[in-house]
């Protein structure tokens, strides 16, 4: 296998007394008693035979040896969920202390590890200075919104983040979590198999339909945008239904854009991560091209399967050998600038 690679979506397994080292003051006195995650009960890690830990630079230069990366953008794991936080002011100092953890005990490490910022999106004015400060200060290469929350990605609310990631020149990553819907049902899955089949997919199709109907690419024409762990094969069947409704209806309802969603996908900086295995990859390449989807291994997460996606993706017989080498690395370098 002659590729390079590089990981547009790993994470890191923060613990809480990680977070609380970097909390600031007086934050640090109030005591860690509300969870970032959802207190459902699942055993997302089957009595700790799924997955494998990675919370510190060593862990992820050991992963990126065994699977032959180059590089890995690295997200949050607790943090993914911040955004069910009530409490502002809380959120803000979680943020600020995970991303200040993320640059000390990881991606200070190694310049082949690179953070992106958790952004509290409680506060957008606080996350967009969230952002300049790990951009600038921290180094890090973009910072990240929750799909799974009470919040519409597109509402206006949010544009200090969008106006300062334009300004900055990174991109804005929308990451699932994985979690129950209970902010659009009002009867919750009880197990999580059922929760983490429909989450991810669902979460991301919420947010692309708020973000391009209210018109984010075109309020920012020269912000990136990926829509990450969801995989690829709903891009163009959603792509083609969002177009069906701007037809017949955004005239009245999206009036901000002036030509149809799959064309605002084509024609701004709009990536999206894949499943090594996915047998409609070559039908989302065909569709949004074969520089707009990016490989992202999931490690440690329990149900990622790196190293092994890697040759999966590599070995394929359905994409050309330059597809597969824009998906293994060049579309990441490009998206995030590395």
């Amino acid at each position: 296998m002659n590729y390079e690679i590089i990981d547009a979506d790993g994470h890191v397994t923060e613990t809480w007394e990680q977070i609380a080292r970097h909390l600031d003051e007086p934050y640090r006195k109030r005591p860690l008693l509300t969870p970032l995650f959802p207190q459902d009960g699942w055993d997302r890690r089957l009595m700790g035979t799924k997955g494998n830990w990675a919370g510190d630079g060593t862990s992820w230069l050991d992963a990126l040896e065994s699977g032959g990366m180059a590089m890995a953008v690295l997200y949050p794991t607790l943090g993914l969920f911040m955004p069910f936080l009530r409490d502002p002011e809380w959120a803000v100092a979680l943020a600020r202390a995970y991303n200040t953890m993320l640059y000390k005990d990881v991606t200070s490490q190694s310049p082949r590890l690179r953070g992106v910022a958790l952004l509290p999106l409680q506060d957008p004015a606080a996350a967009a200075r969230e952002l300049e400060r790990c951009v600038g200060e921290l180094g890090f290469v973009g910072g990240m919104l929750s799909a799974d929350s009470y919040y519409l990605l597109g509402h206006s609310r949010f544009d200090p983040i969008y106006a300062a990631a334009q300004r900055l020149r990174v991109p804005i990553t929308v990451h699932a979590a994985g979690t129950d819907m209970n902010a659009v049902g009002h009867e919750p899955f009880p197990k999580f198999i059922q929760a983490h089949t429909v989450s991810h997919v669902f979460a991301q199709l919420r947010q692309i339909t708020s973000m391009i109907f209210d018109g984010v690419p075109v309020r920012f024409p020269d912000l990136s945008i990926a829509y990450l762990e969801a995989g690829s094969g709903w891009i163009p069947y959603f792509l083609q239904r969002m177009d069906e409704e701007y037809e017949k209806r955004g005239f009245a309802e999206a009036k901000l854009l002036k030509v149809s969603p799959s064309e605002i996908v084509h024609s701004h900086a709009i990536y999206f991560s894949c499943e090594a295995d996915e047998p409609l990859l070559p039908q989302a390449l065909a569709y949004v091209g074969n520089d707009r989807i990016m490989y992202a291994s999931d490690f440690p997460h329990w149900d990622h399967s790196y190293p092994k996606s890697v040759k999966e993706l590599a070995d394929r017989t359905d994409l050309t050998d330059g597809a597969k080498r824009q998906v293994l690395a060049a579309n990441a370098r490009k998206f995030y600038k590395l």
